[in-house]
């Protein structure tokens, strides 16, 4: 059999390689712990990570063989499995790395979508490639099953292709809890009372927690509870101000919203064996025993959520009846930003397709499928910045077929484009009215016209040029013809 050279997969890094940026966007990785890469390659994650103040060292058989191999709170497996040809000692590198995470340990491998286009021929489970170094390619749920029959332990999916697997049951249900936690604002005073004036400082502290959780603190989870209750007596009435100055509805829909946050969290949480009540974070159980009453209750309406979302019928109602997003006769289609606001039946669809596949970068927009239980993320990098965004990518998630397929319009001549980017976002997104004031520019000049012509760049270039009107920014300008 021809040698394989495994030397040869390091790769020159720029940047932080996908596993670990995932990692540090989740608040995995941050400067308060330690990381080591285990098969580092040249070490380009390992001076990026440097360069962050996040101390990390590293281990490669080709490029640092008398490295020390060293343990860490989170130990970082990236693109090692992939590349070791006999699934024996697979499965052993992926023990010895376990073996090294005290928190937690990042998982990566290449997926069957990466094998599109490459020449080798097939050696075992996988591809020796003309360039002499194996490629074993996973389907995401391959990987998953693999790492936790191996390990016994859970994963939790990070990413495409990427997997974390925790020492504590708890860090990852607190990182399950922040996924689908949506973004509060907290009420701005509406009606003014001296008490409140005089106390906002001290108050400040109670109003974001409440804005985080929907209750009040028990003893001792809000550090400045003390000053508060020489001050005003009581939390309660401390609470009681800042109702009685902000008003009363904007409260409850916290406690609503986190109501809702929890029933998804744990409809979700069953996917990955529901932890005990004992398992979740102290504040978890705080809320759960608000909410709900007892963990029993939780987890029977959780169950009939999650059990809705195989009801097909239900789920185009709520699609029709969705408060946020741009419904076509196919599809919902919302941002990124937005997801919050779904109802609880479609956040956990969204969850599913979340909680088998992760994260998918880049993607800013989510595609609900109407007729059958399909998400698709897609993405536009320059949606903030471009008015009319054109499609970069997207991942399409078939969650009956457990089944991901990955396409690139990067390279396609006339790619799809984005109107109306209002629709996508949320009431209260603070660009909204800007895109609505540019779709109503662009209405009145007739450029909505022929709908059937503007849903690729060339078609939308066309019909710019015919009305005789250009778009610089977010805003409608007449073109300047030379005679």
């Amino acid at each position: 059999m021809t040698p394989i050279a495994r030397h040869k997969t390091a790769m020159t890094r720029l940047s932080l390689s996908r596993p670990l940026a995932t990692a540090v966007d989740d608040a995995i990785v941050h400067t308060d712990v330690t990381v080591f890469d285990y098969g580092c390659g040249r070490g380009g994650d390992l001076q990026r990570l440097t360069e962050l103040g996040i101390s990390c060292a590293g281990w490669d058989p080709g490029h640092r063989r008398d490295a020390e191999r060293r343990a860490a709170d989170v130990v970082n497996l990236g693109y090692v499995l992939n590349v070791i040809e006999d699934p024996v000692e697979r499965a052993e590198v992926l023990h010895s790395a376990w073996a090294l995470a005290r928190k937690v340990l990042i998982v990566s491998a290449r997926l069957v979508w990466d094998a599109k286009g490459l020449n080798g021929r097939a050696v075992g489970d996988g591809i020796l490639t003309t360039a002499g170094t194996f490629q074993k390619f996973y389907t995401q749920q391959e990987l998953r099953t693999w790492v936790e029959s191996t390990l016994a332990a859970p994963t939790l999916a990070a990413g495409p292709g990427v997997m974390y697997v925790f020492r504590d049951p708890a860090d990852a249900q607190s990182l399950l809890i922040d996924r689908v936690r949506r973004t509060a604002r907290t009420p701005t005073p509406w009606v003014s009372t001296q008490l409140f004036d005089n106390h906002k400082v001290l108050l400040t502290p109670l109003i974001t927690y409440l804005t985080e959780r929907g209750r009040l603190p028990r003893a001792g989870e809000l550090p400045e509870a003390d000053a508060i209750k020489r001050q005003l007596g009581s939390i309660a009435r401390a609470h009681a101000v800042i109702v009685n100055a902000t008003g009363a509805e904007k409260w409850e829909q916290h406690r609503l919203h986190r109501a809702e946050d929890l029933l998804v969290y744990a409809a979700l949480a069953l996917f990955d064996q529901r932890p005990p009540f004992t398992h979740l974070p102290k504040p978890v159980q705080h809320d759960v025993r608000e909410f709900f009453g007892t963990y029993k209750q939780w987890c029977t309406r959780a169950d009939k959520l999650l059990i809705t979302t195989g009801q097909q019928q239900r789920l185009d109602l709520a699609i029709c009846a969705s408060p946020v997003g741009k419904l076509t006769p196919s599809a919902l289609y919302v941002h990124s930003s937005a997801l919050g606001h779904l109802p609880p039946l479609l956040r956990v669809l969204e969850g599913c397709a979340n909680t088998f596949v992760g994260a998918v970068p880049g993607a800013n927009l989510v595609k609900l499928h109407r007729g059958q239980p399909v998400v698709s993320y897609l993405s536009y990098p320059t949606f903030d910045a471009d008015p009319h965004p054109v499609l970069a990518g997207s991942v399409i998630v078939n969650l009956r077929k457990l089944a991901i397929d990955l396409r690139d319009y990067r390279r396609v001549d006339n790619p799809p484009l984005l109107h109306r980017k209002e629709e996508f976002l949320a009431s209260d997104h603070p660009r909204r009215l800007q895109y609505e004031r540019l779709t109503a520019s662009e209405t009145r000049n007739g450029l909505y016209a022929h709908p059937e012509r503007i849903g690729t760049l060339k078609g939308w270039e066309a019909t710019l040029r015919e009305v005789g009107v250009e778009i610089r920014g977010h805003r409608l300008y007449r073109r300047h013809t030379s005679r």
